[in-house]
């Protein structure tokens, strides 16, 4: 197998591989780069059994053929050499790959390719086309609220329910829940599927904007087909709780506040706020908001009051954890957000005050009892 490439092209397309490669890997093949040769097209991929990541580049093809090399040492070989041409070929008698640049060449041994895994295969599959925006805003606004319980096998992972034209994007870690819901999708089917929270994360920042992903899934595994890539992924083989029984659909109490000021400021009185629980207490009144955090065991405190606009009859105090506020307003873009509130020890709901036509966003969070 022989073929030339720019190192810069090869490179940008290691990445994109790299972040499949098994770390510490029980089977050492999974620490590979695969990489197949037919005519001018070289396909790369990488797995570590629970996601595959495949991509493809054109190259000027001498040989066609396969090899696996060691991932960590093609990867930091390339990316250490400046933009130049380069040819990798591989001796199938002796396995040793030759990488050949304009001053010099690398020498390692390969593994052998027919020892990598098999993939999933795709059979029984259903298919929807999301655009790759509103899969990396869906993926943003939920990856972070699922939870780390190994207990909750289910919630370790996002909820991506079909209903014909909208497919709902549902995280919760018990403490709180996000819900992103993507409209007027082509679509015919009902399904639903858990989507691991790592693959996910790698998916967004893989994506590339303004581009059709193409999501077939089955039983077992998921397949984003985007450009000249695709991620394979594990299913999470659990059910998923009935997250609508949680959902308060009587708050009728709104607190309408400046995203950033709101974010900013939390990122300030968070600091002072007890270790364990991240209690930030809301004094809410019309017109202003008071959000105050202590830890007495330090004798820390912190107190700082913002404009809102609330239309409660009441003065209301109730205390949120102040670390989940902020990323759930970090991950909004919006200028304003709305607080739907009822009681102190009732769950609030965080909105968006403006989401396109096509996207509806809804956060629920459950107090911190004082």
């Amino acid at each position: 197998m022989k073929f030339s490439v720019s190192s810069g092209d090869l490179l940008k397309q290691l990445i994109i591989g790299n972040g499949a490669i098994a770390q510490n890997a029980v089977m050492p093949i999974t620490e590979d780069f695969l990489l197949e040769l037919s005519g001018n097209t070289l396909v790369i991929t990488t797995t570590n059994l629970n996601q595959t990541v495949i991509t493809q580049m054109e190259v000027i093809g001498a040989e066609d053929g396969q090899m696996a090399v060691a991932g960590k040492i093609l990867l930091e070989t390339i990316k250490n050499l400046p933009e130049q041409p380069v040819t990798i070929q591989h001796d199938d008698t002796t396995g040793v790959v030759e990488i050949l640049s304009s001053s010099g060449k690398f020498k390692l041994a390969g593994d052998n390719p027919e020892d990598f895994p098999k993939l999933p295969e795709e059979q029984s599959t259903q298919t929807i086309t999301l655009s790759s925006t509103k899969l990396i805003d869906a993926i943003n606004n939920t990856y972070f609220a699922t939870s780390h319980d190994e207990a909750r096998v289910a919630m370790m992972g996002i909820l991506m329910q079909i209903d014909f034209n909208k497919v709902n994007f549902v995280s919760t870690d018990a403490h709180r829940l996000v819900k992103h819901t993507i409209l007027n999708v082509p679509s015919d089917i009902t399904a639903s599927i858990i989507l691991p929270q790592k693959p996910m994360v790698f998916l967004k920042n893989i994506l590339p904007e303004e581009e059709d992903v193409e999501i077939t899934f089955n039983g077992s595994h998921g397949f984003f087909k985007f450009g000249n890539s695709q991620l394979i992924s594990r299913l999470i083989d659990e059910q998923f709780p009935d997250y609508n029984l949680v959902i308060p659909y009587d708050n009728d109490l709104n607190l309408r506040v400046d995203r950033k000021n709101l974010l900013n400021s939390l990122k300030r009185i968070a600091i002072y706020a007890n270790k364990s629980t991240n209690q930030v207490v809301f004094n809410i009144q019309d017109g202003a908001l008071t959000l105050h955090a202590q830890d007495l065991d330090f004798s820390n405190e912190a107190t700082e009051q913002i404009p809102c606009s609330y239309d409660g009859e009441e003065q209301m105090s109730l205390g949120f954890n102040g670390k989940f506020v902020i990323e759930m307003l970090s991950s909004l873009s919006s200028e304003e957000v709305v607080f739907k509130l009822s009681r102190p020890n009732r769950a609030g709901l965080l909105f968006p005050s403006e989401t396109d036509s096509d996207t509806e966003v809804l956060m629920l969070l459950m107090p911190v009892m004082r």
